[in-house]
């Protein structure tokens, strides 16, 4: 998969045929040792740490029923809060037709060979696996029945199952699968392809509110987290950068900072960064590691650690300069088309009324509670690794090239992520941590402090669109045009930095124009969640908002004509198999239903409280939302409500997971709006810790009532595509309270301020 691929937002719809294997290679049956049944799907055997029967814990295993029916079920993917290690075994009990009390459900060992692709980003994993693990779940079932009919003797057909039991109602046979689970191994594995599926309508499992598997681990504070590893004779380590990225070494006070207490090596590491490509940032750059008895002495240590760095070019960028920079490319022809359509110049001429404006939002940091670690061991050529990420994969084949071990040396155990939002996609701090460990030789663990790993980040980029659009007499939109103004790493666009050819209204406008120019940056931006979406959807729709009012129409309705009569999508192929792209009508239905639900255009509100409406499509999912905000006459800004429904599709896996990350994305952006920014000055980040980066607060956050509009379509993933309209909705809001038009994030409430 390339790291491109996660800032495309794949479109796909139908199932996912993306690095399919054959039937023999995907299930086969074979005995557990100690008795049970075990179906491998070509899959690695349990993580460390496994609760399961410790004959089990070595097999290659993706299901395993043991004697007394517990049933083990592997997740491959990384959980990193989004509750895939819940929902995917949810999946797969369903289709087996076992009790969720019976199931126990286990991480799996990173094997790209054996699982293909295993990430968390994208709002990927449920459209890509979520039919494959039907299949897988129908085929176990499959054979424990034909295991049952063998043993009755009695036709297949004849078999019914439920919560892990197998019946046979004309001879008054009954057995537990734990029961038949040895005859059930030897039993030939069925076609994937033609095994039966279960009516919807007969989910027990699916469809239903269930806790995470990991909650109660979490209550208790069990180490389930990276930062929660400890292994025997473990060092601790801090890394110290250039402040300006990618500053080369000179020289150090490295003798003064070994004399320290606890301090048992400090050394040089050369980084292997010659640029920045487009995609995820794997990279290791120049630092001075410090290891320590104590993670507390290495970070003191640390304090009094004197670089001279190298710093370069970069030391030349600053926010102020970008300022600088877009005003004068704004002035100018874009550098690159990205999409036209029509003449947009002719129809401004003739426009009845042409709106003008211009939008910017801020470079942010992910900012995860957990801070960036990894904990490493190296040792006879080998190396093992503990490590919260959402790339395995790629993190594996970083450390294989950037320190000569073969990726079949490397061992990679992934630990819960504390919170990822697309920043442990890169793996920066899984190499850091790898190369300390190789120069130590004991095993070893990196721990960014909150400061480094606010300040040397992989960040969301900033950005500028200066919009100007046409309407006719009757508000009709017969002209935009979009000079967006952005960042490029190494002369290319920096990573999720782009804006797509269609975009919406693209296609829903007789004359319409994208184009873009750059400013060098040369600093690590990549995916934060719904990246590209989460700043365009507040530029984008914050300016039809504009439009709307500028023709005299409801906002609501605006939108609705606008996307106009129904379309069928374009259908097209990827890496991620078949896939269907922007359906106008699913976005209209969203927009309608969150309108009904929140009494839109129907409420007499006080001065100074407003109702503002967005919707967008992104990672296959449509979600319209209402924001209800009130300004005092100061321009102090209160959250009161939010309204969401979204489509994704016909069936939501979990709807307590479910419901929880559309509230949380929905909070993420108006925490964003609220005061989230990073800023650079001599190519250095400003910011050093929450009090300059501020998170929302528990008084901060909105009432959210969440729906789910269910259409005929194939479920989607739900991570990210409720985060994009909170933030133009908020805005709307704003002006629909003040007559204030926020432009610009973060929200200033000195600028609110309104008589």
């Amino acid at each position: 998969m390339s790291p491109r691929d996660l800032d495309r937002e794949p479109r796909s719809q139908g199932s996912d045929k993306a690095g399919a294997v054959s039937r023999r290679g995907f299930i086969q049956a074979s005995a557990a040792v100690g008795g049970g049944l075990m179906l491998d799907f070509s899959l690695p055997s349990f993580a460390q740490g496994s609760s399961a029967p410790e004959a089990a814990a070595t097999l290659n295993a993706y299901i395993r029923i043991a004697p007394n029916g517990e049933t083990f079920i592997v997740s491959k993917n990384p959980e990193i809060g989004q509750g895939i290690k819940t929902s995917f075994p949810m999946i797969i009990a369903e289709e087996l037709d076992v009790a969720w009390k019976d199931v126990r459900a286990e991480d799996a060992e990173v094997n790209p060979q054996k699982y293909g692709a295993q990430f968390a980003g994208g709002s990927l994993s449920i459209p890509m696996n979520y039919e494959q693990l039907r299949r897988a779940g129908a085929a176990a079932r499959l054979m424990l029945i034909t295991a049952a009919a063998r043993t009755w003797k009695v036709p297949v057909e004849e078999i019914t199952t439920s919560d892990g039991v197998a019946y046979h109602k004309g001879k008054n046979k009954q057995a537990t699968y734990g029961q038949l689970a040895d005859e059930a191994a030897k039993v030939p594995p069925p076609n994937l392809a033609t095994v039966k599926l279960k009516d919807p309508k007969d989910f027990k499992i699916i469809g239903q509110p269930i806790g995470g598997v990991d909650s109660p681990k979490i209550v208790r504070g069990e180490p389930i987290f990276g930062i929660d590893v400890s292994v025997p004779g473990m060092k601790y380590a801090v890394y110290e950068k250039c402040p300006v990225f990618n500053g080369k070494f000179v020289s150090a006070n490295l003798d003064e900072v070994k004399a320290m207490p606890g301090v048992r090596a400090v050394y040089v590491i050369k980084g292997n960064v010659t640029e920045l490509d487009a995609g995820l940032f794997n990279g290791l750059v120049d630092g001075v590691a410090i290891v320590a008895d104590k993670w507390y002495q290495a970070n003191k240590a640390a304090e009094k650690l004197k670089v001279v760095w190298d710093e370069g070019e970069t030391a030349k960028r600053s926010s102020a300069g970008f300022l600088s920079q877009e005003a004068e490319l704004a002035k100018q022809a874009w550098a690159q088309e990205i999409k036209k359509e029509g003449n947009v110049e002719d129809a401004l001429k003739s426009a009845a009324k042409v709106v003008e404006a211009r939008y910017e939002y801020p470079f942010i940091n992910h900012s995860p509670l957990e801070p960036m670690n990894t904990t490493a061991h190296f040792k006879n050529g080998k190396m093992e690794i503990w490590s919260p990420t959402q790339m395995p994969g790629g993190g594996k084949t970083a450390v294989s090239k950037a320190l000569g071990i073969p990726e079949n040396n490397i061992t990679l155990h992934v630990t819960r992520n504390g919170g990822g939002f697309g920043r442990r996609l890169s793996n920066d701090f899984m190499l850091e941590a790898a190369a300390i460990a190789k120069e130590l030789g004991e095993p070893v663990k990196l721990v960014r402090n909150r400061k480094q790993d606010m300040q040397s980040g992989v960040f969301r980029p900033g950005g500028f669109h200066h919009f100007k659009a046409g309407l006719d007499a009757q508000g009709k939109v017969v002209a935009f045009r979009d000079h967006f103004i952005t960042f490029s790493n190494s002369g290319k666009i920096a990573g999720s930095a782009n804006l797509g050819p269609t975009e919406f209204p693209a296609g829903y406008v007789p004359n319409l124009e994208y184009g873009y120019s750059m400013m060098p940056l040369d600093v690590p931006t990549g995916p934060l969640r719904a990246p590209g979406s989460n700043t365009i959807a507040f530029a984008f729709q914050s300016f039809i908002d504009e439009l709307a009012h500028a023709a005299g129409k409801d906002p609501l309705q605006f939108q609705l004509d606008l996307l106009g009569e129904p379309r069928p999508p374009v259908i097209t192929k990827s890496p991620f198999g078949e896939q269907v792209g922007f359906n106008n009508a699913r976005l209209a239905g969203v927009l309608k239903e969150v309108a009904e639900k929140s009494g839109w255009g129907k409420k007499k509100l006080p001065k100074g409280t407003g109702m503002g409406i967005a919707a967008y499509y992104s990672h296959q999912g449509y979600f319209a939302e209402v924001v209800q905000a009130s300004v005092a006459k100061n321009g102090d800004l209160r959250v009161e409500k939010v309204w969401i429904v979204g489509d994704v599709g016909r069936q939501i896996i979990n709807p307590s997971a479910g419901g929880n990350q559309v509230e949380g994305g929905a909070l993420d952006g108006i925490s964003q709006a609220l005061g989230q920014q990073i800023t650079f000055a001599n190519g250095r980040v400003v910011q050093t810790n929450y009090h300059d980066f501020p998170l929302m607060r528990m008084n901060q956050a909105p009432q959210v009532e969440v729906h789910f509009l269910k259409t005929d379509n194939n479920p989607t993933g739900l991570g990210e595509p409720a985060l994009p309209p909170a933030l133009p909705a908020l805005a709307n809001a704003i002006f629909a309270a003040t007559g204030k038009r926020v432009r610009r994030m973060p929200i200033e409430t000195s600028e609110l301020k309104w008589a």
